[in-house]
């Protein structure tokens, strides 16, 4: 069995949901839900948080994390593509005599992501032969196919596809092809994918398929408080997290 570790990436800074890693939802910081449900599952050999500060390091740690050393400020801006601090986390534990096959990143912002989906995932991307990695995705609700780009007082289609008499744009979503969209849900790739070839999808992915909570990505206070309104009305069913409520102590 492959080795993998799971990454749970927790930067400060957000300018959209200010605060969101360590903000509390449903009697807990946001992040303690991907740590509980990646302990749950009993796939990952290892389950690190990745982040820039000690106040997060200290909510990772009281949930159960690993945080063997902070992301550097470089890796943590707003504009940070993932792949450098997932190649410096690999690094850095590789020359700690760490190694794993696999790594998966499970963004704290899914917080509807279950020990059962993050199973299913990895029973998925180990059944599949000569992939690099696997992604979630959901079906799209608004198409592609009816998005336009506006450049100076005209408009052209973002997709210039389809009969031309009868292009996407104007044409019914039922008639569309299916497209899909990723989700922050989850990831899993081979540890090679980021090493060599300096990216964590790679050229290979296979699509994982999430079903509404289990993608549902928080982005927005809009998002937010869908969130807090699923949980209270139980649609959305947060994962159990063992340890106590975190206390900020000053």
């Amino acid at each position: 069995m492959p080795s993998v570790v799971a990454f749970i990436p927790a930067r400060s800074g957000s300018k959209r949901v200010i605060d969101k890693n360590a903000r509390a939802l449903g009697g807990h910081p946001l992040m303690a839900y991907a740590i509980a449900a990646a302990k749950e599952s009993g796939v990952f050999d290892a389950v690190i948080c990745s982040t820039d500060t000690g106040r997060l390091a200290r909510i990772a740690h009281h949930y159960g994390a690993e945080i063997p050393f902070l992301r550097p400020a470089e890796y943590a801006t707003s504009t940070s593509p993932d792949i450098e601090w997932v190649e410096d986390m690999l690094k850095r534990l590789k020359a700690e005599g760490r190694t794993y096959d696999c790594f998966s990143i499970l963004r704290p912002t899914s917080p509807f992501r279950t020990a059962e989906t993050i199973k299913r995932a990895w029973g998925e991307f180990l059944a599949e032969q000569g992939v690099d990695s696997l992604r979630a995705v959901e079906k799209v609700t608004e198409h592609p196919g009816k998005m336009w780009v506006v450049r100076g007082n005209r408009m052209l289609p973002l997709l210039p596809h389809g009969p031309e008499k009868q292009p996407w744009h104007s044409s019914q979503m039922a008639a569309l092809p299916e497209v899909f969209v990723q989700n922050a849900s989850l990831e899993i790739a081979w540890s090679r994918v980021a090493l060599d070839g300096r990216t964590i999808a790679g050229v290979s992915v296979i699509p994982f398929f999430t079903d509404e909570a289990e993608g549902f990505d928080i982005n927005n206070q809009y998002d937010w408080d869908y969130a807090e309104a699923m949980v209270a009305q139980g649609k959305f069913t947060l994962p159990k997290v063992a340890e106590a409520p975190f206390v900020e102590t000053k």
